[in-house]
């Protein structure tokens, strides 16, 4: 019997790394974690475990600390891919903590890069963003968009990334790597084992929803009614986290064949339909039977009006395709805020 791949997985704690663990623990691959935990808990270890009948490996430590990561990459020769995770991501703490969001975000992938290159064909995939576009010129948004000025620390941190990825690429044709631009990632997984576990006030929609509805919070602000959409508020691409963790698979399976063109490719991972914040707020009393305490308040600063995505090359390239509709994927997110009040 063939051992079974082994895969790397940093940030394998959090909200998407999680759900992504268990989809390659589930498609057979072997699974070593790195996470520091300042943003997730060991005990997502225990959910992991229940979903996929095995715990993964796993190892605390900050891949800020370059001779750990170096250490740990000389533990495992036997290491195929990598998909990285691990990151800061609250766009308004990188306004304000500016150094750190680029030692963390970019420090730790260079660290991690230079372990990756030399060692033969190594495969790595980048937890990017659809923050790279800005306001798009043209909706839906192709993996061809320009690149906008980043609206904040976070933001560039993964244009860099992904520039640091693509410079690397050039001169290491043994790297395969993939960027995978997220949409705005919702929901948990149907197990109701793991899910979003934001630290602190949450910065996503879905989750102050179902705080809000759960009493957690006084009232969700809705950032403005005023916009040129159909109902006047902000639109975006929600797409269910395990469809989202099931396209790293895909993305990966992709990189471990041989013969592909190319050895850096980007693509958009969203659902392609844009939905507007009362469109979910809609949903989310619909799936509930609860009615949220909502109030439109002014516009926030650097909110942007539309996005949502081209997933035409995700489709066809990577046979990869989101299927989980809206209802369904915020019925998870709130049984999972149900579950973990009653703990």
């Amino acid at each position: 019997m063939a051992k079974p791949i082994k895969i790397l997985v940093t940030g394998g704690l959090g909200y998407i790394g999680s759900h992504t663990v268990v989809e390659l623990q589930q498609a057979g691959y072997e699974v070593v974690i790195i996470d520091d935990c300042s943003n997730a808990s060991e005990a997502v270890l225990e959910g992991i475990a229940a979903i996929t009948g095995k715990p993964p490996h796993f190892e605390r430590f900050d891949l800020r600390e370059k001779k750990k990561v170096i250490d740990f990459f000389n533990r495992h020769p036997d290491i195929k891919g990598t998909i990285h995770f691990a990151a800061s991501k609250a766009v308004g703490e990188s306004v304000e903590k500016p150094l750190l969001y680029y030692e963390n975000n970019l420090g730790s992938l260079v660290y991690l890069l230079q372990q990756l290159t030399g060692r033969g064909r190594r495969s790595f995939i980048f937890s990017s963003s659809c923050t790279v576009y800005g306001q798009a010129d043209a909706l839906p948004i192709t993996e061809g968009a320009p690149v906008k000025p980043a609206e904040s620390p976070y933001g560039n941190t993964k244009q860099i990334g992904e520039e640091i990825i693509g410079d690397t690429c050039r001169v290491h044709p043994e790297l395969q790597a993939i960027s995978l631009r997220y949409f705005n990632p919702i929901g948990a997984h149907p197990s109701n084992m793991i899910g979003e576990l934001p630290m602190g006030i949450p910065q996503n929609l879905v989750p102050f929803i179902t705080q809000t509805a759960a009493g957690l919070r006084k009232e969700l602000s809705v950032f403005g009614d005023d916009y040129p959409t159909p109902d006047g508020t902000c639109i975006r691409d929600y797409i269910y986290v395990v469809d989202l963790a099931r396209a790293h698979v895909v993305a990966l399976q992709r990189l471990l064949e041989e013969g592909n063109q190319e050895n850096y490719e980007v693509f958009n991972i969203g659902t392609g339909t844009g939905t507007s914040v009362l469109e979910v707020i809609h949903s989310f009393e619909r799936v509930s039977g609860k009615a949220l305490n909502y109030q439109i308040v002014g516009r926030r600063p650097g909110d942007v009006t539309q996005a949502y995505a081209d997933t035409s090359k995700a489709n066809k390239t990577l046979g990869w395709k989101a299927t989980t509709a809206l209802d369904q994927a915020i019925k998870t997110a709130w049984d999972w805020e149900q579950k973990i009040r009653a703990l």
